[in-house]
């Protein structure tokens, strides 16, 4: 049911337990929760059981009490059919047929904001993608794409003001080792020949850059622009031309996947900067440091609420830092920059650096006086993703020359199979991208399940070619249905199912409710007539759904999906 109306039943109920507590020092939450049985009711609380032991009394009683006090109630029982009792003690509350239908008239007031909270002002800076530019995006980097757009979106949905960052290396080995592939290629170089650089990319993307950069062209990416100079051994301008080159390839692998991003930072900025630097400083003057073995360590171990296993070197013997200390600068940099929430989509092959990166964070804090959370920033892994297609596995694009690249998915099924796919399931979870399915036009696909519960209503609505702006104020109690209420109450669910969604970090909620959504439609479509002779019915469903496809057209939007109105 909507918010509100989940507020007020909740009020009605601790109003209910005045009595009861009377005298004691007791202050329970009222929690209500939705039955996982249909048949027990539309939603179910357990309070009697949580104050009946500290009260001595049995818990069944406890609850009649509350049940006869909510009967009583003229305001409650506007919302409340029944009350009853069940088990040991647990309350299963039936809502009445007005108490279900008012979430029709609220997504016509609300329309594409339904399920939007007010803004709060607190800032969030989300951290996806974020790969080198080696290469162009694999298939693991859309799911980093598809998670943090949708993330994004949920968190601008309550209210945060939301800056989308691409974080990535411009500098080390791997540029080092992307100049030296390029070179190789532009002297006329090719894998399997004698000179071929030993860790050297292989892709036939390499040898696009090399000819481009014998040709003297100009590359222009979302940052940054570069000409190259057309001299074979000018490393440092094939470094930075192949640089722009594959950033500008990532820019259309991202354009075609609809992600735009609010910033780009360049990890050689932390260092031309000084926030290396001053961040290892920072950690020596803190005390969280010590040498050993000709390197420096940070001692990670003593935060012991964060759980990192062993201390950490920072400092190598030949004076280069490890990875994860240019982190902690950019992290402090985050917090400088006025974002308290930090959010990182990562793989799960990053889980080793989060302690690490965590630990640093906290001793400069703890030193300065930052004020930094305990538990600094927040981070989403996923796991990677296997591609299958004609009932094989798929692990090499001829272009990429070794994985399967997000813009090879987006040609194969298209862009929304490929959002949806990517986030519906849990970001933790292994995952299968079945090209064959997502192709398919049947119930086991879910983008098209949902996308044609979209369009099913707007066949239905085209074939009575009514306005539908008249239904905005419809009559709305003739939808008593079993189906119209399951209905109903699913779209009263939106709201909360955003806000879940956002607290847990977990936009896959969102696919799982649009498939639920898409099932209650199409079970109510197949079970009851929409255009039918009673013109009061026959206004009730189609606001009913009128109002199913605004929030289909709300959910899908949140995970970078479209609505189409025909399939």
């Amino acid at each position: 049911m909507l918010p509100i109306q989940k507020q007020q039943i909740a009020h009605h109920i601790a109003a209910a337990l005045t009595p009861l507590l009377a005298g004691t020092d007791l202050k329970p939450t009222v929690l209500l929760e939705r039955p996982k049985v249909a048949e027990h009711g539309d939603l179910a609380c357990n309070i009697a059981m949580q104050i009946a032991k500290p009260l001595k009394r049995n818990p069944r009683e406890v609850a009649q009490a509350i049940v006869d006090t909510l009967a009583a109630n003229a305001d409650a029982k506007v919302l409340i059919a029944a009350a009853e009792i069940a088990g040991p003690g647990f309350i299963n509350l039936r809502l009445t047929a007005a108490a279900k239908q008012v979430v029709v008239k609220k997504v016509f007031e609300q329309g594409k904001a339904f399920g939007t909270q007010p803004g709060n002002g607190e800032k969030v800076l989300i951290e996806f993608v974020s790969a080198n530019p080696t290469g162009p995006l694999h298939v693991g980097h859309g799911r980093q794409a598809a998670l943090g757009d949708a993330l994004a979106a949920l968190l601008e949905a309550q209210g945060h003001p939301v800056t989308r960052e691409f974080y990535y290396n411009d500098a080390g080995v791997q540029i080092a080792t992307l100049a030296t592939s390029v070179q190789a290629r532009a002297k006329g170089v090719k894998p399997g020949d004698a000179g071929w650089p030993e860790a050297a990319y292989n892709g036939d993307y390499i040898a696009e850059i090399a000819a481009d950069f014998l040709a003297k062209k100009t590359v222009t990416a979302d940052d940054r622009s570069f000409t190259a100079s057309g001299d074979v051994n000018d490393v440092d301008s094939i470094r930075q031309f192949s640089v722009a080159y594959l950033r500008h390839e990532q820019d259309l692998d991202l354009q075609a996947f609809g992600v735009q991003f609010d910033n780009y930072f360049l990890e050689s900025s932390l260092y031309t900067e000084g926030r290396v630097e001053a961040t290892v400083k920072a950690l020596i003057e803190a005390g969280t440091t010590y040498e050993q073995d000709g390197a420096l360590w940070l001692r990670t171990t003593a935060f012991t609420d964060i759980g990192d296993d062993k201390d950490r070197v920072m400092r190598k013997s030949d004076g280069t830092y490890t990875y994860f200390v240019p982190d902690v600068a950019y992290h402090l940099n985050k917090w400088q920059r006025g974002f308290a929430k930090a959010i990182n989509v990562q793989g799960s092959d990053h889980h080793g650096t989060v302690a690490r990166v965590r630990s640093g964070l906290r001793a400069v804090s703890d030193a300065q006086g930052l004020g930094l959370p305990k538990i600094y920033p927040d981070y989403v892994l996923h796991k990677m993703v296997r591609v299958m297609r004609g009932g094989e596995e798929v692990k090499i694009s001829k272009r990429a020359g070794s994985y399967v690249t997000v813009r090879d998915l987006i040609e194969w099924v298209g862009r929304d199979a490929v959002r949806f796919f990517l986030i519906s399931r849990k970001a933790d979870t292994e995952f299968t991208f079945d090209v064959d399915l997502a192709l398919s036009q049947s119930e086991e696909n879910p983008v098209y399940y949902v996308q044609y519960a979209h369009a099913r209503i707007c066949s239905v609505l085209n074939q009575w070619g009514g306005n539908t702006a008249t239904l905005s104020d419809v009559d709305l109690s003739p939808l008593t249905s079993p189906r119209e209420a399951a209905l109903l109450q699913r779209l009263a669910e939106f709201p909360e199912t955003l806000t879940m969604a956002a607290q847990d970090l977990a936009p896959h909620q969102v696919a799982f409710y649009l498939k639920d959504c898409a099932a209650d439609l199409h079970s109510y479509y197949n079970a009851e007539r929409v255009l039918v002779d009673d013109p009061a019915l026959k206004q009730a469903r189609l606001a009913l759904l009128l109002a199913t496809r605004q929030v289909l057209q709300n959910g899908l939007a949140m995970i970078g999906v479209s609505a189409p109105e025909k399939m």
